[in-house]
């Protein structure tokens, strides 16, 4: 075992942050939080609390999973499959690729709706290819509709689904039952942890696993970390993280500094931590591309460093984490449990996740043709807006990204959710911190609906109110969905719509982009905005 541990080093608010560490371990919250203590976070976190703490000791009981993955992928080398593709949601996603990425080991992650991003993935060669399907219950509709694609796609070149699909679910789950009747191997997770806290379960293990990733390392360096984390201790890094990050503004920025302690890349792991952060704490996550981006420091957010030297202040950083990935998922799962007690939210809320899946099989129902017509076009750009849009707006893309900025609270921020392709479209990222250098806030990127966000209406702590860009784009070939009335394209734009109408229904504006031709729209965007 790796004597090497995840630390954390606090620049500024210092003196709160072991001040109130003080307390935390006076109180010995790190052992409660060992012993799952269900009562730490108040009576109305109790009963999900107590479905929801197998996370802490994970390092040990994801264990016996190690020889069933070592097992599965023998089996698939005999067959000659080596490229592996996840079907997933959520946390466990961002941990897989970031495992996957510290290790240099590829991992195609299909979490998303966009017809060409899966359409890629189809292209490739499927006789060597494995798709793991990791769904708590298999309704999640995107994974669902990635699942029954590749499937039709298996069987139509002749290939057996069972030798190319891994499920990954909960035991007696629905998507387990199929999975048995349709003869696929299963592996079954841990009912007890939730989703942003899976990043040691088998729903993040079993692809990282199969891609070939070092299990071994990472599990014996989550459990060193969690000897530590248990801990009452003032210098325990859990209990100064989490008091940091509760004493500091709203907004917590996540900025990958470089190579960890190990030298392993911390490339995808502020990803991760968003997510976490964002679920389990009520506080507004913010990733930047590094720690000279726009954005970064300014006297509303929190600057955390992920990665590198602890013993400087890399670029005005107010915090600094580091360690072994393993160790670091650990730290950070114990210290957002911290900040959320001391901020009275519930850690395990996860509600805004099923409102939005929610929102968007209800648009679904409505079928193709449904949706409000744009509030004008500029060439290649619809333009969707609401209310807020000031009367005598001119008719342009541009007016109306500056319309919704000036939209924007005191404190508030700007959220950009682009429900395109990942790499095709990759070069919609560049819209984060131009527009953060710009509009002088707070400002978000995410790949939707991969997105950091607080995720129950009543958990948003401080002053986070945000205004929200989306960007969608038509398709040049669409895939259809087997045995459901819709295809890949009218998934996605029932996503980004069920988001905008649960925002919507929270008074925030939302602006929403639809490029008719992606090439040609997203240039023409980008010489409007950015030009």
């Amino acid at each position: 075992m790796t004597s090497a541990q995840p630390r954390v080093a606090v620049h500024e608010l210092l003196a709160e942050a072991s001040r109130i560490a003080t307390g935390l371990a006076e109180d010995k919250v790190a052992s409660s939080i060992a012993a799952k203590d269900v009562t730490l976070w108040g009576p109305a976190a109790e009963s999900s609390a107590a479905v929801r703490l197998n996370w802490v000791d994970l390092a040990a009981t994801s264990g016996p999973l190690l020889a069933r993955i070592a097992e599965l992928r023998a089996e698939l080398a005999s067959l000659g499959v080596h490229r592996v593709l996840l079907a997933g949601t959520g946390g466990a996603n961002l941990a897989a690729a970031a495992i996957c990425r510290a290790e240099g080991v590829p991992l195609t992650v299909l979490d998303t709706a966009d017809a060409g991003q899966v359409g890629d993935a189809l292209a490739g060669d499927l006789a060597s290819t494995v798709l793991v399907v990791a769904s708590r219950s298999g309704t999640a509709v995107v994974a669902d509709s990635v699942h029954r694609i590749f499937t039709e796609q298996f069987e139509a070149a002749g290939l057996a689904p069972a030798e190319h699909i891994v499920v990954v679910t909960d035991p007696g789950s629905p998507l387990h039952h199929r999975a048995e009747d349709a003869g696929l191997p299963v592996v079954e997770a841990d009912p007890q942890v939730g989703d942003a806290y899976s990043a040691l379960t088998a729903f993040a293990l079993v692809p990282a696993g199969l891609a070939g990733a070092d299990l071994d390392a990472l599990l014996d360096d989550a459990a060193a970390a969690e000897e530590l984390l248990g801990q009452d201790k003032v210098d325990n890094p859990a209990l100064l993280l989490g008091a940091a990050l509760a004493a500091g503004p709203t907004y917590v920025v996540l900025a990958d500094t470089g190579s960890n302690l190990d030298g392993s890349a911390m490339a995808g792991f502020g990803d991760w931590a968003g997510q976490l952060v964002a679920a389990a704490t009520g506080l507004q996550p913010v990733v930047v591309e590094g720690p000279t981006a726009p954005g970064f420091r300014d006297t509303e957010t929190t600057a955390v460093a992920l990665g590198g030297a602890l013993d400087a202040d890399p670029a005005g950083a107010q915090l600094s984490t580091t360690g072994p990935l393993g160790g670091l998922f650990q730290l950070w799962q114990y210290a957002v449990a911290v900040a959320a007690r001391l901020l009275g939210v519930n850690p395990f809320d996860e509600l805004d996740v099923a409102i939005a899946e929610a929102a968007t099989r209800v648009l679904l129902d409505e079928g193709p043709g449904s949706g409000p017509a744009p509030s004008f076009a500029d060439g290649a750009i619809e333009v969707f807006a609401g209310n807020w849009l000031p009367a005598g707006t001119e008719r342009t893309a541009a007016a109306a990204v500056r319309a919704l900025l000036a939209a924007a609270p005191e404190y508030g921020h700007l959220s950009i959710e682009a429900y395109l392709d990942r790499i095709e479209d990759a070069s919609a990222a560049v819209l984060r911190p131009e527009l953060a250098r710009r509009s002088g806030l707070p400002t978000t990127f995410g790949w939707g609906p991969r997105y950091p966000r607080p995720t129950g209406p009543d958990q948003q702590v401080g002053r986070a109110d945000g205004v929200y860009l989306h960007i969608t784009g038509s398709v040049a070939a669409d895939v259809a969905v087997p045995g459901r009335p819709y295809t890949l394209a009218a998934l996605q734009r029932a996503q980004a719509r069920g988001d905008a109408e649960v925002l919507v229904e929270r008074g925030r504006p939302v602006l929403r982009l639809h490029l008719t031709d992606r090439e040609v729209g997203f240039v023409q965007l980008a010489a409007a905005l950015l030009g």
